[in-house]
């Protein structure tokens, strides 16, 4: 039976030279290669949902896969899909990252510039592995079925613009239309979901930060069901944990989220953290909140700047929503979207906080009436997102998903 090799390379040089290689080994089948972590995850999750056996017995990894690092990828893979060996590709060969590479998971490491000797035989090895825990394992391998969710992260240009009522109408109006939808508090020292939601829950996201092996079970133990449907994963009660959550952590917990479920809403507040940041960076879409003055669009101005220079996220790459608009006020959307270079929300949500006063005051925005003009701005955004589901009877040509959305999967 031919060896099913799926490559994982960002660079295109490197792409031609690897696939070349694998293509003359024998018994080899490379399938068409993955160009970011987040296509490959997305790819082998797909896979797994058929069947266990449609998974590729070895995944090559180069060490300039992004945007997740390479060890941490293979963190990834290996926890979510144990029945796929992992090679890594790396110039530097040393004992230390030999042994990195092990602890995190990797079944082997080949050099840079490629040897047609060492891979052929580092990929037999590796198929030997898969193939021995398939036929040991089974049907008991234990992966995340899920075919690969939409990651949006809602971030506020400063505190007070209305990131948090954003991220959770967001995440109620993806769930009302069936879609299976978890909403995470990742503004780890001052999140308010549970208090805009009037829940109380002992778990948090910082339980999850030192486990490295999240299984559906581990996830689904860590998460409050709400009433609405909604899963919500909380911010910590004392926030001083917040500290716990690493930029490693979040990005598991994030990939764990989103082959669980179809829409996750990241609320990451209005500070920049490592967390945060790193959820901003494998988003499919990042959102930044602001309203229409010019403290608030200065401060959206800032984090563009400071995203770019951290290199999280580009400007062009970034979308930003438009809170409390009104037609009399001096700055309009098209300014804002000048001023910040992102791309701009055809929604905007407009100002009117009486709509809104009784439903925050009383915990209770899932409650918030069906009328409010705040509402259906903030759930025409999720249709403009993509985020919901939308019966085929109402389907129209018009206008699609807003923003830069980075692909997760083989698809155009």
């Amino acid at each position: 039976m031919p060896t099913r090799i799926l490559p994982a390379v960002g660079d295109a040089d490197a792409v031609r030279s690897l696939t070349t290689l694998l293509s003359q080994l024998p018994d080899a089948e490379p399938v068409a290669p993955v160009v970011d972590s987040t296509q490959l995850v997305g790819t082998l999750a797909r896979l797994a949902a058929e069947s266990v056996d449609e998974l590729p017995e070895v995944v090559v990894v180069h060490e300039r896969i992004g945007p997740v690092p390479a060890l941490e990828l293979i963190r990834d893979v290996a926890l979510r899909f144990p029945a796929v060996g992992v090679i890594l590709v790396t110039s530097d060969a040393g004992p230390g990252l030999f042994q990195a590479a092990m602890d995190y998971g990797a079944r082997g490491l080949v050099a840079l510039p490629l040897s047609y000797e060492e891979l052929a035989s580092r990929v037999r090895a590796v198929a030997q592995w898969s193939a021995g825990v398939r036929r040991h394992l089974g049907s008991a391998v234990d992966v995340f079925t899920g075919v690969g969710g939409t990651v949006v992260t809602v971030s506020g240009a400063k505190g007070g613009v209305g990131t948090t009522l954003t991220a959770v109408q967001l995440a109620l109006a993806a769930q009302a239309s069936g879609r299976s939808a978890a909403l995470v508090d990742m503004d780890l020292q001052a999140g308010d979901v549970a208090s805009y939601l009037d829940i109380q829950f002992r778990r948090s996201v910082a339980d999850l930060a030192t486990i490295t092996d999240i299984s559906p079970r581990v996830l689904a133990d860590a998460v409050f069901r709400h009433d609405t449907g909604l899963a919500l994963l909380l911010a910590p009660g004392e926030g001083e944990r917040g500290e716990e959550v690493t930029d490693r952590a979040a990005r598991q917990i994030v990939t764990a989220l989103r082959a669980r479920y179809e829409v996750v809403v990241i609320d990451c507040g209005a500070q920049v953290s490592g967390a945060s940041a790193a959820a901003i960076e494998t988003a499919d879409t990042a959102l930044l909140v602001t309203t229409p003055d010019v403290v608030s669009v200065r401060g959206a101005k800032r984090t563009v700047r400071m995203w770019d220079r951290l290199q999280i996220r580009k400007a062009e790459e970034t979308t930003v929503v438009v809170n409390r608009h009104t037609r009399a006020t001096e700055i309009q959307p098209p300014l804002i979207q000048k001023i910040t270079g992102t791309a701009l929300a055809a929604t905007a949500v407009p100002a009117n906080f009486k709509e809104l006063q009784a439903a925050v005051d009383a915990g209770r925005v899932h409650e918030l009436d069906s009328r409010s003009t705040v509402k259906q701005a903030l759930w025409g955004l999720a249709g403009e997102l993509g985020l919901v589901n939308v019966p085929e009877g109402d389907r129209r040509g018009g206008r699609g998903s807003v923003g830069f959305r980075r692909r997760r999967d083989g698809g155009g």
